[in-house]
C-alpha cells in the first residue's frame, strides 16, 4: 500500500510530552541550525566596515557572501549520504568543531585571505551541520504529533536566525565591531559542541553500500557552479563571461548526474525517491518559498534604505516584527497541518504568502509606507513560516530511517539554491532598474505571480491520483485531505 503523507495527522489529539532528555536533543539540534541561519545574514549589514578594516574592495566583498555560500550548497547532498553511510552524529559534531575553529579564525582574520579562508570553512561546517542536524531530528522523532511540533519548532528557529541576524548584525557592528558578529557565531558553536556528544546517538543505515562516487563527484561540481554563477550575477549581472560558464558548466554536470543516479545500483539520490509526489511537489513548495522571500526581504531593505531612508539599525527594527510572528507562526502550523494536513497547510501557506507580497505594489516614497511594508512582509513571513513546516514534513514523511540523511539532504539543498536563485533572478531587476521605486514594484509583481501560480501547480499536483513509483500501488487523495 502507498503511503500518503498529505493525509492530516490521526494520533490520539494529545500530543505525547517529550522528555527531559528529548528535549535537550532538540535544544542542541535546533541551535545548531539557528547557528546557521544566523550566519546567513549577520555579516550583510557588517560588509562596508569590514572590507574598510581588512583592506577589502567593494567588489571584493560579495566573496564574504559567495566563499560561504559555496561550500554550504554544494555539498550538502553528498554530506547528507555519508551521514546515512558512515553516521550521522560523527558528521554532526565534526561539523560543529569545524564551524567553531572557522568562526575563531573569522573573527581574529588578520587579513582578506584569512577571513575568507574562515568563510569558506564555516561554508563546509554548515553543509555538514544540517543535513545530519535534520535527519538526527527526523529519526529521534517518530512520525506524528511529536516530529511535527519538532521540525515546527526547528522551522521557526531557522527563519527567526535568518532575521535575527540582520537586527543583532547592526548593532552588534554599530557598538562592538564587527568582529562581533562573527564572536557571536563563535559563541553559539562553542555552547552547542559539548553538549551534543553526551546527548546524541549515533545512527546509519543498518548496510553499508558503496559511495556513489560519480554520483558524488558530478553533483557536488554542479552545484558549485551553478551557486558561483547566481551569486556572482546578484552583483555583476548574467552578462560576464564567468557566470555565463558556470550556469551551463552546472546544468552540464546536473544532467549528467541524472544520468549517473539512473545506472548506478547505490545511488547518491534515489530517482524513484525524487518521483514520489510529496517529495517533488513538497521540495518544489520549499524552492519557491525560500527564493521568493529572500527576495521580497533583499528589496524591502533597499526600499526601506535607499528611499525611506531609514537607518541600517531602523530597517532592522521592521524584520523585527516579522520575527515575532515567524515564532507565532511556528507555534500554529504543526496544528494546522494536524487538523487539515500538510497538502492543504503547504498550499494555502503559498497562497496567503503570493497574496500579502501583492500587497506590497501599494508602497510608495511617503513615509507611512513603512507601516505598509511592516504589516505586510510580517504576515507574509506567517505564511513563509507555514510553507517551510509542511514542505518539511510532507518531503520527509513516509522515508525510511536509513534514507532519511538523503531526504532531508534534499530538503537543505532545496533551500540552500533557493536562498541562492531567488535575488540574482529577480532581486537584480530593482538594483539595475533606472528608477528604484519602478524597480521594486516590478520585483513584488512578478514575486507575487511566481508564489500564487505555484500554490495553484502544486495544489493540482498533489490533488491528482498518480502511481507510486516506489510502489506501483495508486495513490488516492484521502477523505480527510480535501
Amino acid at each position: 500500500m502507498a503511503i500518503d503523507t498529505t493525509s492530516p495527522v490521526r494520533e490520539a489529539p494529545d500530543t505525547p510530552r517529550m522528555s527531559t532528555r528529548d528535549a535537550l536533543v532538540l535544544f542542541v539540534l535546533c541551535a545548531a541550525q539557528f547557528m546557521v541561519a544566523l550566519d546567513f545574514s549577520v555579516l550583510n549589514v557588517a560588509l562596508p566596515v569590514l572590507g574598510a578594516d581588512l583592506g577589502m574592495s567593494p567588489s571584493a566583498l560579495q566573496w564574504a557572501i559567495t566563499v560561504f555560500a559555496l561550500p554550504s550548497g554544494g555539498f550538502l547532498l553528498l554530506f547528507g549520504r555519508v551521514g546515512d553511510l558512515y553516521g550521522r552524529r560523527l558528521l554532526f559534531l565534526t561539523g560543529l568543531a569545524l564551524f567553531a575553529a572557522a568562526s575563531v579564525l573569522a573573527t581574529f582574520a588578520w587579513n582578506p585571505a584569512s577571513f575568507l579562508a574562515g568563510r569558506a570553512l564555516q561554508g563546509l561546517g554548515a553543509a555538514a551541520i544540517v543535513p545530519t542536524g535534520m535527519s538526527l531530528l527526523t529519526t529521534t522523532f517518530p512520525e506524528g504529533p511529536t516530529r511535527d511540533r519538532a521540525l515546527g519548532i526547528s522551522g521557526t528557529l531557522m527563519s527567526l536566525g535568518f532575521t535575527v541576524g540582520m537586527v543583532s548584525g547592526g548593532v552588534l557592528t554599530d557598538t562592538l565591531g564587527w568582529r562581533s558578529t562573527m564572536g557571536l557565531l563563535t559563541v553559539f558553536a562553542l555552547i552547542v559542541l559539548p553538549l551534543a556528544p553526551g546527548l546524541l546517538t549515533e545512527s546509519r543505515t543498518p548496510e553499508r553500500p558503496r559511495l556513489d562516487v560519480p554520483g558524488a563527484v558530478t553533483v557536488t561540481g554542479g552545484l558549485l557552479a551553478l551557486i558561483y554563477g547566481l551569486s556572482t550575477a546578484a552583483d555583476h549581472g548574467f552578462a560576464r563571461a564567468d557566470v555565463i560558464t558556470s550556469l551551463i558548466t552546472g546544468s552540464l554536470l546536473l544532467t549528467v548526474f541524472a544520468v549517473v543516479e539512473s545506472r548506478t545500483a547505490a545511488p547518491l539520490v534515489s530517482l524513484p525517491m525524487l518521483r514520489r509526489r510529496t517529495i517533488a511537489w513538497g521540495n518544489l513548495g520549499g524552492l519557491v518559498t525560500f527564493s521568493m522571500m529572500s527576495t521580497v526581504v533583499f528589496v524591502l531593505t533597499l526600499y526601506l534604505q535607499e528611499i525611506l531612508g531609514l537607518s541600517a539599525f531602523e530597517t532592522g527594527l521592521v524584520f523585527g516584527v516579522q520575527g515575532v510572528l515567524s515564532v507565532i507562526a511556528g507555534s500554529l502550523t504543526p496544528k494546522v497541518v494536524g487538523r487539515f494536513g500538510a497538502r492543504r497547510t503547504l498550499v494555502g501557506s503559498l497562497a496567503g504568502q503570493g497574496a500579502l507580497v501583492a500587497a506590497l505594489l501599494g508602497l510608495n516614497a511617503d513615509t507611512w509606507s513603512v507601516w505598509l511594508a511592516t504589516a505586510a512582509v510580517s504576515l507574509a513571513s506567517m505564511c513563509h513560516l507555514g510553507a517551510i513546516i509542511s514542505y518539511g514534513l510532507m518531503a520527509t514523511s513516509g522515508v525510511p530511517d536509513e534514507e532519511q540523511g538523503l531526504a532531508t539532504g534534499l530538503v537543505t539543498s532545496t533551500q540552500q539554491v533557493a536562498l541562492t536563485v531567488g535575488i540574482p533572478l529577480l532581486g537584480v531587476l530593482a538594483t539595475t532598474s533606472d528608477d528604484l521605486l519602478t524597480g521594486v514594484r516590478t520585483v513584488v509583481a512578478l514575486d507575487a505571480a511566481i508564489v500564487l501560480a505555484a500554490a495553484v501547480l502544486i495544489g493540482l499536483g498533489l490533488r491528482r491520483r498518480t502511481t507510486d513509483p516506489a510502489s506501483g500501488a495508486v495513490e488516492a487523495e484521502p477523505v480527510g485531505a480535501r
